[in-house]
């Protein structure tokens, strides 16, 4: 193997003797010899762009002469294997660098509030599963109020982490001259009209919240719908109607919320609540009871709670898509 990957040609030795005279006769083949029953070997390169990227290994219990029929279809053998891994291994690249774009546009840190706590996921899909564009932000504004976003691209790899930089930053330079959700949508529907695809397929949903007092304004593009966690009551999903996603310009319409003390609500990407096997309609179901079971101490801490509904959530199945989770928690009034 060694010698078809360093010459880039096929190795064939059909007798122990043969093997000797291309290999040479140290002690350690003579031993290699000694302990095992092999007695014929074939050593083919494995090609990319005429360099070896690795070898394809044949051996025999009795001696045996390759034919020339037998050995094209080695080559050819080979060659498919080498295809293969070639593409794996660019497809390998490919999402590594996919996913390296795409933790790169996600904040390195929250925000610290004294009113408000913070915590957000992003766990991408499976090593096999080419990385999406979902994402989540937060950012303070002129006047010490919160923006929060969450967000998904559609498609796969490279193009839709690259996508989802261009709302994030268009999001940000909108929101810091108008801050109000319905004009950031509306500007990036304009934004998405003029620089990208026209099946270019993006929700979103983003809010502005107050943090000492809790009173929040939020505006959705299709986005699935906020869950609002309480600790004397059961969760419930809502806070606004779900408009067209960016890129189908509507009129965009905001609705008004209050976060109470002692509530979390927690914005996610579609990969919490749908796979292959789950509908969104079930997965939304299941969410509520998945949150309305957490213990107490699981409800007051935004950090666990966001780990407890990822790890509830995708037990039992494929993670198939990106899941991204950020979760705003108003401490009880009375808590130090």
């Amino acid at each position: 193997m060694s010698v078809a990957v360093r010459e880039s040609r096929p190795f064939l030795a059909g007798t122990p003797e043969s093997l000797r005279r291309q290999l040479g006769g140290e002690d350690d083949l003579e031993r290699y010899l000694e302990r095992t029953d092999e007695r014929a070997w074939v050593g083919l390169p494995l090609l990319m762009a005429g360099s070896a990227i690795g070898a394809l290994r044949f051996a025999f219990t009795r001696p045996r002469e390759i034919t020339e029929e037998e050995r094209v279809f080695l080559e050819a053998l080979a060659g498919q294997c080498a295809l293969a891994v070639g593409r794996a291994t660019l497809y390998e690249q490919e999402h590594n660098t996919a996913e390296q774009l795409q933790r790169s546009l996600l904040p390195d840190s929250l925000p610290q509030l004294d009113g408000m706590q913070l915590a957000a996921r992003y766990h991408p899909a499976t090593r096999h599963v080419q990385v999406g564009g979902d994402w989540y932000d937060a950012f303070k504004l002129a006047d010490d109020r919160l923006a929060v976003a969450v967000g998904d691209v559609m498609g796969k790899g490279v193009l839709a982490a690259s996508v989802m930089g261009r709302v994030r930053n268009a999001l940000r330079a909108l929101a810091l001259n108008d801050p109000r959700p319905a004009a950031v949508l509306a500007g990036l529907d304009r934004v998405f009209s003029a620089t990208e695809d026209e099946e270019q397929f993006t929700t979103l949903a983003y809010a502005v919240i107050n943090p000492d007092t809790g009173a929040a304004v939020v505006s959705n593009a299709g986005h699935p719908p906020a869950l609002v966690v309480r600790p004397d009551g059961p969760p419930v999903l809502g806070l606004a109607e779900p408009g067209t996603p960016l890129g189908w310009p509507s009129q965009r319409q905001q609705s008004s919320f209050s976060v109470e003390p002692g509530n979390t609500v927690v914005f996610y990407s579609d990969g919490l609540v749908e796979n292959r096997r789950r509908g969104v309609d079930a997965g939304l179901d299941e969410l509520v009871a998945v949150a309305g079971n957490a213990p107490s101490e699981v409800v007051r801490d935004p950090e666990i709670l966001v780990d407890y509904l990822v790890d509830q959530m995708l037990a039992g199945y494929d993670q198939d898509d990106d899941v991204t989770v950020l979760a705003l928690h108003v401490p009880p009034r009375n808590s130090a």
